[in-house]
């Protein structure tokens, strides 16, 4: 008897050993905090992720810039110190400039346009091309940010207004057409650092989605909220290539598949905390100013009729890749 249980204890000792030799464990890293939609997606699809291939998989999310700023995240998958990440489309655009178009100022008519877009033949060979460029990592995701808006500590009504204005922006050269356009002045801050950049009075005012601008309490230091909705924005969900490359055609599948119902739930948050965020700043004592877009949209399409950016360089998309999301109905 005592021979059958040791023997069964070795079983299942080499039964443990196995299944921990075969388990991978994974690194997916993103800027947000532990209290936004998009980590308690990348949460729920971390553990969908180890369900759904029998625990062969596990994924440790790391939130607010632990690994690295957004930059440092992006080398990071080309090094492949971190497996997942959750980016901006401008920061993923530094490896394929004409994914970049969808964090452009105004280049979407309405959220309508976007989500179109965000479905669309032209975004998955967007997608297609970035995959090439970087030597494989594959965009499996988008996900909606919300539509960015300017803090500042006065009313922005018109373009006129903006001159001058040192404003915080993120650290990818596109960004600064929207201030560059109108005159002010873009200062590029790391994620991480804007609340005490705005505490500091280091810059003026910094723009982002509402719901961003409420979880990391960036309205302390301001007190109007301009409601320039300038850019539409979206993350990507992007698996680095060294991981993509081993997946199974099965767990390709699988990965795409969590990471795409993720970034629904996560859309569905943010589309409800913008509705929400609308009324709920005015109630903590924030000026909401409503403002005429049409002055600040001319003041931005004049780059995309010329083909160049404010600082005279070219665009990081071709004309036709322009044309094809205008015409997205």
């Amino acid at each position: 008897m005592k021979l059958k249980c040791l023997a069964a204890a070795f079983a299942l000792a080499i039964a443990a050993s196995s299944g921990a030799i075969a388990q991978t464990k994974l690194k997916y890293a993103h800027v947000y905090e532990v209290s936004e939609p998009y980590h308690t997606a990348a949460v729920w699809a971390a553990g969908e992720i180890a369900k759904r291939t029998d625990n062969r998989y596990t994924v440790e999310v790391f939130p607010a810039s632990q690994l690295g700023k957004e930059t440092d995240i992006n080398q990071g998958l080309t090094l492949g110190t971190v497996d997942i990440i959750l980016t901006g489309q401008l920061f993923a655009g530094r490896n394929y400039g004409p994914i970049s178009i969808g964090g452009a100022p105004f280049i979407f008519r309405d959220f309508d346009h976007w989500k179109k877009y965000s479905t669309s033949k032209l975004f998955d060979e967007l997608a297609d091309g970035y995959q090439k460029a970087s030597g494989g990592s594959k965009v499996v995701a988008i996900t909606y940010y919300g539509e960015r808006h300017t803090t500042a500590n006065k009313a922005i009504n018109k373009p006129e207004d903006m001159k001058g204005l040192k404003i915080r922006v993120p650290d990818a050269p596109l960004y600064t057409m929207f201030p560059r356009a109108v005159g002010a002045n873009p200062t590029p801050i790391a994620f991480a650092e804007v609340y005490l950049a705005l505490q500091n009075k280091t810059v003026d005012a910094q723009e982002n989605p509402l719901p961003t601008i409420d979880a990391k309490k960036f309205y302390e230091g301001q007190t109007h909220i301009n409601i320039t909705a300038h850019i539409t924005d979206a993350l990507l969900t992007i698996i680095g290539a060294p991981l993509w490359a081993k997946l199974s055609d099965a767990d390709k599948k699988a990965f795409q598949g969590v990471f795409q119902e993720a970034a629904a739930r996560a859309t569905g948050e943010i589309i409800e905390s913008e509705k929400k965020l609308m009324t709920d700043f005015a109630k903590r004592g924030k000026t909401v100013v409503m403002v005429d877009r049409k002055p600040f949209i001319a003041a931005v399409q004049k780059f995309y009729a010329s083909g160049k950016q404010p600082d005279g360089s070219a665009l990081p998309w071709p004309k036709d890749v322009y044309d094809k999301l205008q015409a997205i109905k």
